[in-house]
């Protein structure tokens, strides 16, 4: 396993996709492509058949990334037209740190259940109520540092969405990757080492800045 592949796979998404998929092919929905996520995914489940959404195309994205992207779907999610997106095709979707930037959220994961098949997967994550009154930080401790966060969602919110729209929430709760939390010191360590402004994400896991939603379509 390379080194990307190897740091790729303690993110918090990527977990829940391996306990299900391990090795197996399947057909992945990354809605927020951007940040070279196709490379991410790919070098964790290198037999995925991955497919991006995002607003804009080259949001920290290479050719190098859109290579490995089966297809990428350029939209607005608020205009809630996904018609491109082929419908009963995906074995996962994951959504992660998306519907805080949209102010119809919810419509917009309504709209894409569509898109899974029975029996597949969705993941959420956002910051959750408690972001609201973290300490203020560089890099987003507290909601609203990041200018472009407009709504708060919730946990309850979102699974009984998702339990009224044909779904079965498997877990749910405050984001707590035992793994970052771990490598939070040497993060910090590194930080300083290297120069850089400490950042509020290495903070998110032990303060609790983010939610989750894992759910099966039935």
């Amino acid at each position: 396993m390379s080194l990307k592949a190897f740091s790729s796979s303690f993110i918090t998404k990527f977990i829940f996709l391996k306990r299900v998929f391990g090795d197996t092919p399947f057909h992945l929905l990354d809605i927020g492509a951007g940040n070279h996520s196709a490379t991410k995914a790919k070098s964790v489940f290198p037999n995925c058949t991955y497919h991006g959404v995002d607003m804009e195309r080259d949001y920290n994205n290479t050719e190098a990334d859109f290579k490995l992207m089966a297809a990428f779907y350029e939209m607005n999610l608020t205009h809630l037209n996904f018609s491109a997106i082929p419908n009963n095709y995906f074995d996962a979707i994951q959504i992660a740190h998306v519907i805080e930037h949209l102010y119809n959220g919810d419509e917009v994961v309504k709209g894409l259940l569509p898109k899974l098949k029975s029996g597949g997967y969705i993941y959420l994550e956002y910051p959750g109520k408690k972001s609201t009154s973290l300490p203020s930080m560089f890099g987003s401790l507290n909601f609203n540092d990041d200018p472009t966060h407009v709504r708060v969602y919730s946990i309850k919110e979102l699974s009984t969405l998702l339990e009224a729209n044909g779904c079965k929430v498997l877990k749910g709760g405050l984001r707590r990757n035992i793994w970052f939390i771990m490598a939070m010191p040497f993060r910090i360590i590194n930080t300083w080492i290297s120069g850089k402004k400490l950042q509020g994400n290495i903070f998110w896991d032990v303060l609790g800045f983010a939610e989750f939603v894992w759910a099966r379509k039935k």
